[in-house]
C-alpha cells in the first residue's frame, strides 16, 4: 500500500484564478495545488514561450564557428551519439541538418556492449577514417581520457551534452552543456535532443523557425523519452513537437506510429500525447539499443522510403516484444526467489541477482519491482567473473549516495538520487548486498514510503465532461508536470464486472449521486478485494472516453484502500513487523501487542475462507482497530509455519491447505518465541 498525500488547495486562491480568467475551478484547483498563486504564474505555466536565444548557452558561438568552418572546408565530421532514444534522436537531427548543408558527415553510435559514451577503440577507428571533427550528442561531458586522445590524434572535438559535469571539464574545442557552472542560459533541464535543437537553431543564425519545423517532432520524442522535467523550454518543445508529429514528413516516425497503433487502418491519427511517446514510441526506439543495434533505429528515422521504413519499424516492434519477454523472464525469476525466501521483502532495500539477465532491461525490471513492492530495488546480472547492475528508488533514499558509500567494491558506478548503474566483480556481489543494507540502516531508521500525491478530494458534482476536458489546458503531462490525480473518498462498490472472458474487470461505483466506471485492465475480478456494497477510497486519473460521438468519463485507478483505514497506524505496524522479521530489537511492549491470542488466530483463519485471497482483501475483512497489520501478518506466518496455508508473496495470494488431522498452534515456534520476548514462560 502506498502512502497517500492529498492536497487541499486554497479556495480563495482558486477563486482568484477563476475570477480573472476562463479557467475552470477544477483546473484552478490543480494549479493552486502545484504552487501557482497568481494569474501571472498561471499564464506563465500554461503559455509556452519559444526557447531563449541559443547563443546564451556557453560555448555555443565557438561550436557554431568550428562546425561551420568544418562544413565549408569539407572536413570529415563524425557525430558521436548514444544508444538510447535521446541519443538516437539527437544523432538523427544533427546528421540530417549537416547533410542538408552538404557536409561530409557520418554518425557513430556505440553498441550497448561498448558501454556509454566515447571509448578509445571507437575514437581510433574514427581517426583512421580521416575524420577531422567529432561532435558528441547526449554524451561526452565525462570523457576525459577520450578527449585527450582525440586531441593527440589531431582531431577537433565539440561536446554537446546535458549530463552533470564534474569539477573539471574535458579538453575540447567547445563544450555546450546547460549544466556548466559558467553557462548563462536560464533553463538548465534540456535533454540531449533539446541541446541539439538549440545547436541547429544557432547554426541557422539563431532563429528557431526552421529548427522547430524540421526537427521539433524528433526533439519532442527525445525529450519525453529522457524523462526530463516538462516545464519551461521543455514544455514548449514537447507541446510544439506533439502538434508537428501529426503532420510529420519523417517516414520512419510515421511507420513507427503505425506499428504502435497510433495510426489506424483509415490513416487516422489517434490522439497523440506525451504518454503515447513515453509508452509506445520511445520503448520501440530504445529496444534497438537493448536487443539489436541502435543503428536500426537511426536507419529507420533517416529512411525516406515508406516500404523500407515499414519493414524497419516492424523490426523495432519485434525487438520491443523480445524486450518485454526478457523483462518478464527476469521478473518471474525474482518472484520465484521471493516465494522461496519471503523474508527478503522485509529488507530495507530489495536486492536481487541472477545469471545472464539481460543488462539492457534490468533497469526496467527494477522499476517494476519498486512499483510492485514499494521499496528501493537493486538488480544485478552476473556475467562470469564480472557483474553489472541497475537501481531505482524514490523519496529521500539516494541511489547515488548508496553507490558512493559502497564504492570500495564497485569498479564503476554513476547515477543520481532516484536511479543508477554500476559494475563490480561477481565475487563481491554478496558483500555489496550487505553494504547496501548497512547504508540503508545507517541512514534511514524508517525507510521512506512510496507516496502517491493527489491534487485534492474531487467531489461528485465536479466530475463532468467539461471539467475533465478543461484539464487538457495543462498538457503535455510528464516528469515535473504529471497528469492530475484526484482522491475519490467513500465510493460504494455497485458491481464488479468481468470483461474479455475474465481477463479484465470493470468496476461500477456509486459516488455521491453519480455512477462511475473504472476499467482495470489485465486484472481478474477474483483477484480484487472488493465486495458489492462495500465503501472504498480511490486515487484516480480522470479520462474522457468517446464512443460513436458520445463522451463519458472513465476512472483510471492508481491505488485503492478500504474506507476508514488510518494510514499512519498501518505503516507504523508494517514497520514494526519488518523490524521483527529482520530480528532488530523492539521495545518489550511491542512483542506483547503483536503476539496473537488464540481467538485472534481463529478470526484470521476463518477470514481467509476457502478460495485464494490477497493480503489486502484479508486486511479489509478484519477491523484494524482490533487487529493491526503486524498481528495479521504474524498470524499468517504461524499458519504457514504449521502447514495450514501456502502464501505466494510475489503474487499476493493466500491459500488454505487441506489438513487431515488437528494442528496444535501451541507448537508454533513463532508463537513460543514471541511469548518469550515479553516474559511468558513457555511450558515444554
Amino acid at each position: 500500500m502506498k502512502k497517500w498525500n492529498i492536497g487541499k488547495p486554497d479556495i480563495d486562491l482558486s477563486k482568484k484564478l477563476t475570477s480573472g480568467s476562463d479557467l475552470t475551478s477544477l483546473c484552478a484547483d490543480v494549479l493552486v495545488s502545484r504552487g501557482v498563486t497568481s494569474l501571472e504564474q498561471a499564464a506563465d505555466f500554461i503559455r509556452t514561450k519559444e526557447p531563449e536565444d541559443p547563443f546564451m548557452l556557453k560555448d555555443m558561438e565557438k561550436a557554431v564557428e568550428i562546425i561551420n568552418e568544418a562544413v565549408e572546408s569539407c572536413q570529415k565530421i563524425c557525430i558521436y551519439g548514444d544508444y538510447d532514444c535521446d541519443g538516437i534522436t539527437s544523432t538523427v537531427m544533427l546528421y540530417s541538418y549537416l547533410e542538408c548543408l552538404g557536409a561530409d558527415v557520418f554518425y557513430y553510435i556505440p553498441e550497448r556492449s561498448e558501454g556509454y559514451g566515447l571509448n578509445s577503440e571507437a575514437v581510433n577507428k574514427i581517426s583512421e577514417s580521416g575524420t577531422e571533427l567529432i561532435i558528441t550528442v547526449d554524451n561526452g561531458i565525462s570523457a576525459f581520457e577520450e578527449a585527450k586522445l582525440i586531441k593527440e590524434l589531431g582531431m577537433s572535438l565539440v561536446i554537446t551534452d546535458h549530463h552533470q559535469p564534474g569539477e573539471t571539464l574535458p579538453q575540447a574545442d567547445a563544450i555546450v552543456n546547460p549544466h556548466r557552472k559558467d553557462c548563462g542560459s536560464s533553463f538548465k533541464y534540456l535533454c540531449g535532443a533539446g541541446v541539439v535543437l538549440k545547436l541547429i537553431a544557432a547554426l541557422d543564425g539563431g532563429d528557431y523557425d526552421m529548427a522547430i519545423e524540421q526537427f521539433g517532432d524528433l526533439a519532442a520524442v527525445g525529450t519525453v523519452a529522457d524523462i526530463v522535467t516538462l516545464t519551461g523550454e521543455n514544455r514548449f518543445i514537447v507541446e510544439t513537437g506533439l502538434r508537428l508529429i501529426k503532420n510529420t514528413e519523417n517516414c520512419g516516425l510515421i511507420e513507427l506510429m503505425r506499428v504502435a497503433g497510433l495510426i489506424d487502418e483509415n490513416e487516422q491519427y489517434k490522439d497523440i500525447v506525451s504518454n503515447s511517446v513515453a509508452f509506445m514510441l520511445a520503448p520501440r526506439i530504445n529496444a534497438a539499443g537493448r536487443f539489436g543495434s541502435p543503428l536500426q533505429a537511426v536507419e529507420l528515422l533517416l529512411c525516406d522510403d515508406p516500404e523500407e521504413a515499414h519493414e524497419l519499424a516492424l523490426e523495432l516492434d519485434l525487438l520491443n516484444k523480445k524486450r518485454k519477454e526478457e523483462e518478464q523472464n527476469i521478473i518471474n525469476e525474482i518472484y520465484e526467489y521471493i516465494d522461496k525466501n519471503p523474508s527478503i521483502l522485509s529488507q530495507r532495500v530489495l536486492v536481487f541477482s541472477g545469471d545472464g539477465w539481460h543488462h539492457g532491461v534490468i533497469g526496467i525490471a527494477a522499476s517494476r519491482i519498486v512499483e510492485r513492492f514499494d521499496k528501493p530495488c537493486f538488480i544485478i546480472t552476473r556475467e562470469g567473473d564480472t557483474s553489472r547492475g541497475s537501481a531505482r528508488a524514490f523519496g529521500d533514499f539516494s541511489v547515488f549516495g548508496c553507490l558512493t558509500a559502497c564504492s570500495d567494491v564497485l569498479s564503476r558506478f554513476g547515477g543520481h538520487q532516484g536511479a543508477g548503474g554500476f559494475s563490480l566483480l561477481t565475487a563481491d556481489v554478496e558483500k555489496f548486498s550487505e553494504q547496501i543494507q548497512k547504508y540503508a540502516h545507517d541512514n534511514h531508521e524508517n525507510m521512506p514510503l512510496n507516496t502517491l500525491k493527489a491534487e485534492k478530494v474531487i467531489m461528485p458534482q465536479e466530475i463532468t465532461v467539461a471539467n475533465i476536458e478543461s484539464l487538457k489546458l495543462l498538457e503535455p503531462f510528464g516528469e515535473g508536470n504529471r497528469q492530475p490525480v484526484f482522491a475519490v473518498i467513500g465510493a460504494v462498490i455497485q458491481d464488479i464486472i468481468p470483461m474479455s472472458a475474465g481477463a479484465h474487470t470493470k468496476l461500477h461505483l456509486k459516488y455521491g449521486g453519480i455512477s462511475l466506471f473504472a476499467p482495470m485492465f489485465n486484472t481478474r475480478a477474483e483477484t480484487l478485494p472488493f465486495t458489492r456494497g462495500e465503501v472504498w477510497d480511490f486515487m484516480v486519473m480522470l479520462e474522457i472516453n468517446e464512443y460513436k460521438g458520445m463522451k463519458s468519463i472513465n476512472l483510471r485507478i492508481c491505488d485503492f484502500r478500504k474506507n476508514g483505514i488510518n494510514q499512519e497506524s498501518f505503516f507504523a505496524a508494517a514497520s514494526a513487523y519488518e523490524k521483527y522479521i529482520r530480528k532488530e530489537e523492539l521495545p518489550e511492549a511491542y512483542y506483547k501487542r503483536m503476539c496473537p491470542e488464540r481467538n485472534e488466530l481463529v478470526k484470521v483463519y476463518s477470514a481467509i475462507g476457502q478460495t485464494d485471497i490477497s493480503f489486502m482483501s484479508l486486511y479489509a475483512k478484519i477491523d484494524p482497530k482490533t487487529m493491526n497489520y503486524c498481528k495479521i501478518k504474524i498470524c499468517l506466518d504461524i499458519f504457514r509455519e504449521m502447514g495450514l496455508v501456502s502464501i505466494s508473496d510475489s503474487c499476493d495470494t493466500i491459500t488454505k491447505i487441506k489438513v487431515e488431522k488437528k494442528v496444535d498452534l501451541e507448537n508454533s515456534n513463532i508463537l513460543r518465541e514471541l511469548r518469550c520476548k515479553w516474559g511468558i514462560r513457555v511450558v515444554q
